[in-house]
């Protein structure tokens, strides 16, 4: 029986991450490994500062590799800890002693379950934080090009899914490039210094890695000096940052991270529920990058379905829901959590793949997104005039008053809606207005071309801002 088979996570009902890169960085394997990464980071910062032999560190690094342990074992064993840890710890152990006995007392020395499976998840952020952050500027420079090629590209604007005032696709493009380029600072701000070694020890003091660094008969260390050192040695072996302090029970590390991936989920979704509200077959300004067999209906054979909004839209949908959880796990008891700590993983991971999934799949949808420009100037026209009666309203007011032209436009709007005459022709038939406007200034006043305000100066401003690292 394979491992699929055996009911392990295929991603079979989570289609948005399934295959994807970001899968494989947060994958079980991929988080055994983090975590034996952690062990041997540790062993080679305690070498650094001289209270750990080199040589033990060099063999509890040659020995930390995921495929020599059985991870679904490791997975079973967790039961009687309730962490992987225990297990892991005692697996590698083993290992070392295969390879190197005198090496094996060093394993997880003066360590805690904690700091090996908090380091290990912010190795976990840190990859596929990176792959995410690629996608996102994919992205970004993808959707910068459409507002370029769209800057005055006229289409309704919309406002509680009604035609309101007209606008251009540009501007549209533009807004969702800034999204992105907002979500990809959060997560750059990440990757530059938000993703910290967990060091404290037993219960955050780091006593245990105080008391080990004296064992073979080292002078004791100044603690604040010792405990600074480690934490940077740490860090430095693992490309993480420090901490102020160990934050077994000060969770915004993981906090910052929820923030950040909920943030990107729902920026994404935004551009995901535009795309499918714009693909509609009445709608049909936009369509999907043309796959041959993507989007094809089980039933319906003319049908070619949004499928790379839907997954978005999907991932944005559960994002910000487990992050509120993981924001939840601030509120944890005591120096360590019995249920809390323990509830981040799953919902760390499932954050992860699903923002990683979902930022993969937008790069695709923007780099090859359809604009049908003509099927924009046409349902623009279905509403033809109507769209700048706040225009004519405004040039008015100061002639008959806010109010009146504000009434005078109504009456007139609500005429030609009922005849299917332009909005002009109503208006010229007005006593109060004819006086004041001709039938060409009107006209030119209810034109949309000529009433997307500031639309092309937006862009520009948009597409002027410096690049997002």
């Amino acid at each position: 029986m394979t491992a699929h088979a055996a009911g392990l996570d295929s991603g079979l009902l989570s289609p948005v991450r399934a295959g994807t890169p970001v899968e494989r960085e947060v994958s079980d394997e991929a988080w055994l490994q983090a975590m034996l990464d952690a062990e041997a980071a540790l062993a080679r910062a305690q070498a650094r500062l001289g209270t750990l032999p080199a040589g033990a560190a060099e063999a509890i690094t040659r020995a930390a590799r995921a495929e020599r342990l059985d991870l679904r074992a490791l997975a079973v064993t967790a039961r009687e800890s309730a962490n992987p840890v225990v297990g892991l710890v005692r697996a590698l152990t083993a290992v070392v002693a295969e390879d190197a006995p005198d090496a094996a007392e060093y394993v997880h020395r003066g360590s805690t379950s904690q700091d090996v499976l908090d380091t290990g998840a912010m190795l976990v952020c840190d990859r596929a934080l990176n792959l995410v952050h690629a996608d996102l500027l994919r992205t970004a420079a993808a959707l910068d090009r459409l507002a370029a090629r769209h800057r005055d590209t006229l289409m309704a604007g919309r406002t509680l899914t009604l035609h309101a005032v007209p606008t251009t696709f540009g501007l549209k493009a533009a807004g969702w490039g800034l999204l992105v380029r907002e979500a990809a600072g959060r997560v750059g701000r990440l990757l530059g210094g938000g993703l910290p070694v967990s060091l404290g020890g037993a219960a955050g003091t780091l006593a245990g890695y105080l008391q080990y660094a004296t064992a073979d008969g080292a002078p004791a260390p100044d603690p604040a000096a010792y405990a600074a050192a480690l934490s940077e040695a740490f860090a430095r072996e693992t490309g993480l940052a420090t901490a102020p302090l160990p934050w077994h029970a000060l969770r915004s590390p993981v906090a910052d991270v929820a923030a950040a991936l909920a943030f990107t989920a729902g920026a994404l979704g935004k551009i995901a529920v535009d795309v499918q509200s714009l693909g509609r077959t009445e709608v049909g300004e936009v369509t999907e990058p043309p796959v041959a067999g993507r989007g094809a209906s089980s039933a319906m054979p003319h049908k070619r379905n949004p499928v790379l909004a839907t997954l978005i839209r999907s991932a944005s949908l559960q994002v910000p829901a487990m992050a509120g959880a993981l924001t939840q796990c601030l509120v944890t008891e005591d120096e360590r959590s019995g249920g809390v700590w323990h509830a981040e993983w799953l919902l760390l991971r499932e954050c992860l793949r699903l923002t990683g999934g979902a930022s993969h799949t937008a790069a695709e949808l923007s780099e090859g997104l359809v604009v049908h420009a003509e099927r924009m100037r046409a349902n623009a026209a279905a509403t033809g005039d109507l769209m700048s009666s706040e225009r004519v309203a405004a040039v008015l007011a100061p002639k008959v008053g806010r109010a009146t032209a504000k009434r005078l436009l109504s009456e007139a709007a609500a005429a030609a809606t009922r005849t299917g005459r332009p909005l002009a022709e109503a208006l010229a038939e007005q006593p109060q207005v004819a006086p004041l406007l001709d039938a060409g200034e009107l006209a030119e006043l209810l034109d949309p071309a000529t009433y997307t305000g500031a639309a092309a100066s937006l862009v520009d401003r948009a597409l002027e801002r410096p690049p997002t690292n």
